[in-house]
């Protein structure tokens, strides 16, 4: 089984417009040439097709081998590249729940199309992508809904003495999909040894790709939270692998900002090294768009090149103490941040077309009683403030804790000199208590004046009530970054 490297997603972290589009917001169409962009031009070997919160196009495998036939003849869409789906988890976004039913559906219609196309049985679409995954049971309903009632029902008749679907409408195949589950909160990454080994018994599965996110987790717990949950995880998957002879294929969703990740052109021989055992790393759309396409092409082939190996070791047990207090200081933090982070995300451009969702882990975020916007969002509107989300939370880090981070996390460093660099420490955000543990931290930053003028130009933009000039700000500092968040 060739497992992909490097997922393009449909993330809208990027300033700049993909030249493909006749606008910044993505949509409909401009989507499907994105898709074979990413395959074509930038070596990309895997799209996740993102069916949650937007409109869909269920027809993205028919589109693609139609609109570039001589292009899909050479790479074939199921073997050499890979469309992976992404659905709705019914248990949380109850108002998307049936197009999970939609989306299934069209499997085996893509197989249809896939196999006029090539003049033989190809299965273009065999993996779905579960978001919010927080137990055995959620996976297990899609896996086995599509195999019971998706493929299932072709040998029901429609009556007595008359004929079966499968007869009616043709064979549905394939007979059976993988689902890869996508653990986005710190509470189940600590917990995917169980959940996984609870989903894998009884099953004759050879290969698992699992799914970790670091946007979301970020946002929620902060970002040595989200990066040590992350380490943790990815440990005890070789655990598991080891004991049940499960091949498990990490893949970690991470995008250009520090915060979300930081994986970018430039970084992606380092990101790779630190996360030694993930198979596949999320393709986002600053990476895309934001960084000259020969840099961008390099990077992917070098992710697609390494091999990976076992995970990091990893004090589960410091590492445990740690998040739980720095995390109760972020969020804490965030409670006190909320008004002036939903305010000014009321000023970042949109890069997609999507729906809002209420709720829980939706589209709009909740903490307690307050709701935050998107990660991507969320990010922009703190560096617009001038207090990068990476800094939250710095100063509940004692001298040990923050060695041991360090230790952990060889790349915090460097982050927190990052965000030092677009940081107002004479703003209205900045805390005395962060501004002596920066300090006392003695790491270095080159301050970037540009984007301090700015921020310091968009608070007064707000103050006086200039929406058009504070998103045009918003996205002036946003191109010195060289991502929007």
């Amino acid at each position: 089984m060739k497992i992909p490297r490097c997922m393009s997603t449909q993330h809208p972290d990027n300033v700049s417009a993909p030249f493909f589009s006749a606008t910044a917001v993505l949509a409909g169409e401009e989507e499907i040439r994105e898709a074979y962009y990413a395959f074509s031009h930038l070596g990309c070997d895997e799209q996740m097709w993102d069916v949650e919160g937007k409109e869909i196009d269920t027809y993205v495998v028919k589109k693609l081998l139609s609109y570039y036939p001589e292009y899909f003849r050479k790479n074939i869409l199921g073997q050499d590249l890979r469309i992976t789906l992404r659905v709705p988890n019914p248990m949380v976004e109850k108002a998307e729940a049936k197009i999970l039913l939609e989306t299934l559906e069209s499997i085996p219609r893509s197989y249809d199309a896939a196999r006029l196309f090539y003049g033989r049985d190809v299965v273009p679409i065999f993996e779905v992508i579960l978001p919010m995954t927080t137990s055995a049971r959620c996976i297990d309903r899609i896996y086995y809904f599509y195999r019971d009632h998706i493929i299932g029902r072709q040998n029901v008749r429609f009556g007595e003495n008359d004929i079966t679907i499968a007869e009616w409408l043709g064979e549905f195949y394939p007979p059976s999909i993988q689902v890869i589950p996508l653990f986005e909160d710190v509470p189940n990454m600590l917990r995917v040894r169980k959940i996984m080994e609870e989903y894998l018994a009884g099953k004759k599965i050879q290969d698992q790709r699992v799914f970790l996110a670091r946007s979301d987790t970020a946002m929620n717990f902060g970002l040595v939270s989200a990066a040590l949950a992350n380490k943790i995880a990815l440990a005890q998957f070789d655990e598991l692998s080891a004991r049940t002879g499960v091949r498990i294929h990490p893949i970690l969703g991470m995008g250009s900002a520090p915060f979300r990740g930081g994986l970018t052109p430039g970084s992606a021989e380092r990101v790779g090294r630190e996360y030694p055992s993930v198979v596949t790393f999320t393709i986002q759309s600053a990476f895309k768009f934001d960084y000259p396409v020969n840099e961008v092409r390099a990077a992917c082939e070098h992710l697609k090149g390494r091999t990976a190996g076992p995970a990091s070791p990893m004090d589960t047990e410091r590492a445990l103490s740690v998040i739980e207090r720095y995390s109760e200081a972020y969020r804490g933090r965030i409670l006190e941040l909320a008004p002036h982070i939903s305010r000014m995300a009321g000023f970042v451009p949109p890069r997609r077309a999507r729906k809002l969702h209420i709720g829980l882990f939706g589209y709009a975020r909740d903490l307690g009683k307050i709701r935050l916007p998107r990660a991507i969002s969320f990010t922009c509107a703190l560096y617009s403030l001038g207090m990068p989300p990476e800094l939250i939370a710095f100063d509940a880090l004692s001298k040990t804790d923050l060695a041991f981070v360090l230790e952990a996390y060889p790349s915090y460093r460097a982050k927190i000199e990052y965000a030092m660099g677009f940081t107002d420490f004479d703003g209205p955000l900045m805390t005395a208590s962060l501004r002596s543990a920066l300090n006392a931290s003695g790491f270095g930053c080159n301050a970037c004046r540009d984007h301090l003028d700015i921020v310091r130009r968009l608070g007064r933009a707000m103050d006086s009530s200039d929406s058009v000039q504070a998103r045009d700000l918003v996205l002036r500092a946003a191109l010195l970054r060289g991502f929007l968040g």
